[in-house]
């Protein structure tokens, strides 16, 4: 496996810059500010890739400025595995820009929990699966929401500020009085 190397992203995120972990197989690893995630190392290199950098920091501003609708960005799955991958490329695939999905129907589809038959826990382990998403952003766990609300969602202390402004973002939720983000 080739070394993670770091990109710093500034977001307008109630989180502040967001890490990207690359490798030459695509993003490895997302981190927002505050959050420590797989493969995060003190002193660990900095991306010194333009090509990269530029890729990442372009698609992620174009994203955020409400003229993109997917990154597009490649992945690299190393940090997810077994049925945690399964759960996660289930979703990317399915759950598209400005929709959402219950964090139970997402374990229907997925095929993961065929064999679970004690009520919720497979909507929960999802929950948990969603809170361990390596490729926050990129496999959007954000539209992964609650059968009677929002749900939980990770990205250090402003997580739930976070996740609603995403959704805001794609639409799947109202702009508020003091929503920063793109307004067309």
């Amino acid at each position: 496996m080739d070394q993670l190397s770091w990109i710093t992203v500034r977001t307008p995120l109630p989180t502040g810059p967001m890490r990207l972990a690359v490798t030459s197989q695509g993003v490895a690893t997302v981190a927002y500010a505050g959050e420590s995630v797989a493969g995060q190392q003190v002193g660990a290199p900095v991306c010194t890739d333009e090509r990269r950098i530029a890729a990442v920091n372009d698609r992620l501003a174009e994203y955020f400025a409400g003229e993109r609708r997917e990154l597009g960005l490649p992945i690299d799955w190393r940090f997810a595995a077994g049925p945690h991958r399964t759960v996660l490329q289930r979703l990317l695939a399915d759950v598209g820009f400005g929709r959402t999905i219950t964090y139970g129907e997402l374990a229907a589809r997925s095929g993961v929990f065929d064999d679970v038959t004690e009520p919720g826990t497979a909507a929960r382990t999802v929950g948990q699966m969603m809170g361990a998403n390596p490729l926050a952003l990129l496999v959007p766990c954000h539209r992964v929401v609650a059968a009677n609300g929002l749900g939980g969602f990770g990205g250090g202390p402003h997580g739930m500020e976070t996740k609603k402004w995403l959704l805001t973002l794609e639409g799947v939720l109202p702009p508020t009085l003091d929503w920063n983000g793109p307004t067309g």
